[in-house]
C-alpha cells in the first residue's frame, strides 16, 4: 500500500485509528475457546465489527508466536482475511525485528512476501545494514522504533550522547539510509510532548503511536504535537478496543470503543 492510499483512507473514514490485535486466550470470551481456531475467530469478529472505523490493524506477533504453530497459522489467516475482505486497510506486523543483513532479509521476506503485511516494526540498535533489507520492498513500510511508550525508554532512548538524545540521533541517521522514504516511526503516546521535536526532524513521515487508552496516552496531546500536513499519524489502541466486552456481544462492545476514538479523531480532523 502506498502512503497516498493510506492518507486517502484516513480522509475517507475521518479516522487514523489503528487497532492492535494482541490476542491472549486467557482474556477472550470463553465461548470462543470451543472454536477450531479461537484466535482467528476472535480477530475476525473484531475486524468485521470495526473495519469501517479503523484504517489499520496491528497484530503483535508475540501473541501468536506464544501459541506455536497454531498461533502462527492464526496470524497467517488474519493477514489473508484482511487482504481478501478489506484490502483498503493498512496492515502492520508488530514484530520488532532487526538483525544482521541476511537475517533481516529473511525477516522481510517472511512478513512482506509470505504473510503479505504492508509494514513491519523494526529495532534500530544494530544500525542501517539491519534495516535496509526491509526498505528495499516497493510499497512496503518499515516502522522504526524511535521513542517507545514504556518506562524503560528512559534507560537509553532519551540519554544524551554528544549533547543529543539517542532517539533523535536514531531518527536523523535513519534519514540517510537507502530507501528511507519507506520509513515510518514508532513514538509512544505517553511521550506526546516529545513529538514536537520529532516533527522538526521528520515533518512528513508517518508516526505509529501506541499507548492511547489502557496505557494512559492522550489523543488530544498526540494530535497537538504530532499531526502533519498529510495527517501523518496512526494512533493505536489494543486492549481498550479488543477487550471492551467479555460476553457473546464482545465485538459490538469493541465497535463502540472504536467508534468513541474515531469520533474524537473526526472532530480533530474537522477542526483543521
Amino acid at each position: 500500500m502506498t502512503t497516498e492510499e493510506l492518507v486517502a483512507q484516513i480522509h475517507k473514514k475521518k479516522s487514523f485509528l489503528c487497532i492492535g490485535l494482541d490476542v491472549d486466550l486467557d482474556k477472550i470470551p470463553t465461548h470462543l475457546l470451543a472454536e477450531e481456531d479461537p484466535i482467528f475467530a476472535f480477530n475476525k469478529a473484531i475486524i468485521d465489527a470495526t473495519h469501517h472505523l479503523a484504517v489499520a490493524y496491528k497484530p503483535n506477533t508475540a501473541f501468536y508466536e506464544a501459541y506455536g504453530l497454531k498461533g502462527w497459522r492464526a496470524l497467517e489467516k488474519t493477514s489473508k482475511y484482511l487482504k481478501e475482505h478489506y484490502p483498503e486497510l493498512f496492515t502492520i506486523a508488530d514484530a520488532k525485528r532487526g538483525d544482521i543483513g541476511n537475517t533481516s532479509a529473511m525477516y522481510a521476506k517472511a512478513f512482506f512476501e509470505d504473510l503479505g503485511f504492508d509494514s513491519v516494526t523494526t529495532a534500530p540498535y544494530m544500525g542501517k545494514d539491519s534495516i535496509e533489507p526491509f526498505l528495499g520492498f516497493e510499497n512496503k513500510h518499515t516502522i522504526l522504533l524511535a521513542l517507545t511508550s514504556n518506562q524503560g525508554a528512559f534507560d537509553f532512548q532519551t540519554k544524551l550522547v554528544d549533547g543529543v538524545e539517542v532517539y533523535k540521533t536514531v531518527i536523523e541517521t535513519s534519514k540517510t539510509w537507502t530507501n528511507a522514504h519507506n520509513l515510518m516511526y514508532v513514538v509512544g503516546a505517553t511521550k506526546a510532548s516529545y513529538l514536537a521535536d520529532i516533527r522538526k526532524i521528520v515533518p512528513h513521515s508517518f508516526l505509529l503511536v501506541p499507548g492511547v487508552g489502557a496505557q494512559g496516552g492522550s489523543l488530544s496531546e498526540v494530535c497537538k504535537y504530532g499531526l502533519s500536513s498529510n495527517i501523518g499519524l496512526l494512533v493505536n489502541s489494543s486492549r481498550g478496543v479488543i477487550y471492551a466486552g467479555k460476553d457473546k456481544n464482545f465485538a459490538k462492545a469493541s465497535a463502540t470503543a472504536a467508534r468513541e476514538l474515531q469520533s474524537q479523531m473526526e472532530a480533530i480532523l474537522n477542526a483543521l
